[in-house]
């Protein structure tokens, strides 16, 4: 290793003790072990702009092993990212830029969040599907603009999470040759050796899913990684390069330990560590002036190939205008007016399920948005999820816009939030909603980090039928709607749908959760885009004074709702029926405009909802009542269900009746 390097892995290292230390918190084993191997990508294969962290045709790097995040905000601050030395010493302190974990859009050059093991491995996959996706679509002959890779850094733990494997199989089978993952092979979890719970032959099992694998025998051979990372460029396949290497490396009593890993060395390993080093004991933090010297040529070099594209790009306007036009569009999350005003959009003239509606909706969004990108969890039948002549993303035909998942559903959530991190693509993904479960952990980070992602969740309730408990979600639509920043979508009619829709795709600060029914419902008179505030009133109590009562409901017992309140309108009730979609969205409505809608001097509200009630006691109070589904359902067609679950006219009215009887 030459002098600079040696010099510069030995500040990496130490950063990220020092800043552990301080913190009296975190990781310092994985940066320690793995500092040589990522200072190896970063200064000689990373293409990136650390003025421009956004640059479209950067490489990607993942630190899918997120509690080194150290390890990451050190490489960051070297190159010459907005993260100060200070950052740095204020590692995992309130309103610091370097977060315990990474977080994405918090921390500049940060590509996602991460720390749930192997998420970030799976985020990748989905980059690196983007990135192939959009060079078919955009590069030209002597035009590649886009030309990246997808780089990931993971460790045993990543690989022994189900996720990995998942998604490493869809990398295998679409030949995703961009995208090259780092395994700190160090062979230490927190329990101790690897011995105790993962012993198969990783590479063996790379290999099989088609990856190319590649082994390093010493992590701090930066030649050897080198190679490595060399050879890896040159295969069409996606590489595994397994890098031995040892965690907690230079500290003389903690090293290849367990107890390197999660927690701070103590000041007298520091300064064994650093004095077997030989490196400065004070100050703390300390970067040489040649280390920052060596790193501002670098990142003088890394802004030079920007600018070598913005020349490309520049020419790639001239020679294909339209293309490039196309390009920025697609980037752009701007949706076309057209698009709204499509009468296709709002024309429904028969009853269908809200699956089929939204079906019919994703065609014509497809027409005005040719980024729309997504699929299924080998449900496309069901689901109604598929582009019609949008084509296939396989491994032969990277311009197709229809990506078949198979059934990882954990996987193909968080494959998502990677192609929706890398940009360029608007992405959905599809499954039954009582499969929701599978999916969770990428959900609930897609709403950490904001992402535009849109998730169709058909069969939503009981009414799935004879497909029986296993399939019938009771307790997911609250589990959705307790998940911060996912606006959660349950659409009573094909108007209501493609209101959900148009939200879902203009929407840029978070995701969409559209909850379907399989069973047909009517097209209720009265819906439409007013379901955009979340709820409104779809049935209007006739008259100047307040109602005696509203019934709330969402979904397929809208319809039941609206038929009941006819009922007891003729009995004399001044009824109102308030269609609420969204409960996030309606949340978010000014004051007045709930207030009209939900009038507070009405006590007596009634909310139907063929799913677990919790969450409904916001908008009913305590002098309201729910129809719900407490307990899981049962085997029997979705119609007998619903009248053994009280989701009849009769019982609406009766429930009804009781709470007008009550006050």
């Amino acid at each position: 290793m030459k002098q600079i390097e040696e010099l510069s892995v030995k500040t990496i290292r130490f950063l990220a003790v020092d800043a552990v230390e301080a913190a009296n918190s975190g990781h310092p084993g994985l940066p320690m072990g793995g500092a040589a191997m990522a200072y190896t990508l970063f200064t000689r294969f990373l293409k990136h702009c650390p003025g421009d962290p956004g640059w479209y045709d950067r490489d990607r790097f993942v630190l899918s092993a997120g509690h080194g995040s150290m390890l990451l905000y050190a490489l960051l601050h070297l190159s010459g990212y907005d993260l100060s030395l200070e950052d740095i010493k204020s590692f995992r302190q309130w309103g610091s830029k370097t977060p315990g974990h990474p977080e994405y859009g918090h921390t500049p050059g940060v590509e996602t969040t991460t720390g749930p093991l192997g998420q970030g491995f799976a985020n990748a996959v989905g980059m690196a599907i983007a990135e192939r996706r959009l060079a078919a679509e955009f590069n030209r002959p002597g035009f590649p603009l886009i030309d990246h890779y997808t780089y990931v850094y993971c460790g045993d733990g990543c690989l022994m999470e189900g996720v990995t494997y998942e998604a490493a199989s869809l990398a295998g089978h679409l030949k995703l040759g961009r995208l090259i993952c780092l395994y700190d092979d160090n062979r230490i979890t927190i329990d101790g050796s690897t011995k105790i719970a993962f012993t198969e032959d990783v590479g063996a099992r790379f290999a099989a899913c088609g990856w190319h694998v590649l082994k390093v025998n010493d992590g701090n051979n930066t030649e050897e990684v080198a190679d490595a990372l060399a050879a890896a460029r040159q295969d069409d396949r996606p590489t595994l390069v397994m890098v031995r290497t040892e965690i907690g490396y230079g500290s003389p009593g903690k090293q290849g330990s367990a107890e390197a890993h999660g927690a701070p060395l103590g000041a007298g390993e520091v300064r064994l560590a650093k004095e077997k080093a030989g490196w400065p004991l004070e100050p703390d933090f300390y970067v040489p002036a040649e280390v920052r010297e060596h790193f501002a040529r670098l990142r003088q070099q890394a802004e030079a190939k920007k600018a070598q594209w913005d020349r490309l790009f520049a020419s790639y306007r001239e020679n294909y205008p339209a293309e490039a036009e196309r390009f920025l569009a697609w980037h752009s999350p701007e949706i076309p007016e057209a698009l709204e005003q499509d009468p296709a959009l709002l024309t429904f003239d028969k009853p269908a399920a809200t699956r089929v509606t939204s079906g019919q909706v994703m065609q014509v969004l497809a027409r005005y948005l040719p980024n729309l990108m997504g699929g299924s969890a080998d449900l496309n039948a069901s689901t109604k999820t598929y582009l019609k002549g949008l084509g296939d993303f396989q491994a032969d035909s990277y311009g197709g816009n229809n990506i078949y998942f198979g059934v990882r559903e954990h996987a193909m959530g968080a494959i998502v939030s990677g192609l929706a991190l890398h940009g360029g693509i608007r992405p959905y993904c599809s499954t039954f909603f009582s499969f929701f479960d599978y999916m969770k952990p990428p959900v609930r980070l897609a709403a950490l980090m904001g992402l535009p992602a849109v998730y169709v969740f058909t069969h939503d309730s009981i009414g799935v039928g004879e497909d029986g408990p296993t399939h019938q979600p009771v307790e997911q639509l609250a589990n959705c709607r307790s998940i911060p920043n996912l606006h959660v979508m349950r659409p009573a009619d094909g108007r209501e749908t493609a209101a959900a829709w148009l939200h879902a795709v203009k929407r840029t600060d978070g995701p969409t959760a559209l909850v379907l029914s399989r069973q047909n419902l009517p097209q209720l008179a009265g819906s439409g885009l007013q379901a955009l505030r979340g709820a409104y009133i779809l049935v209007r109590e006739e008259g100047e004074a307040p109602p005696d009562l509203i019934i709330l409901a969402s979904g397929s017992e809208v319809a039941l709702a609206v038929e009941a309140a006819a009922e007891l309108s003729r009995e004399g009730v001044r009824v109102r029926v308030v269609s609420m979609m969204s409960m996030e969205l309606f949340l978010s409505q000014p004051e007045h405009y709930r207030e009209e809608v939900l009038p507070a001097a009405v006590k007596k509200r009634l909310a139907v909802e063929a799913a677990h009630p919790m969450g409904w006691e916001r908008f009913t109070g305590s002098d309201g009542d729910v129809i719900g589904v407490s307990t899981f359902g049962a085997s029997a067609p979705g119609e007998i269900l619903m009248k053994k679950y009280g989701f009849t006219v009769e019982n609406v009215m009766a429930r009804a009746r009781a709470l007008l009887e009550k006050y």
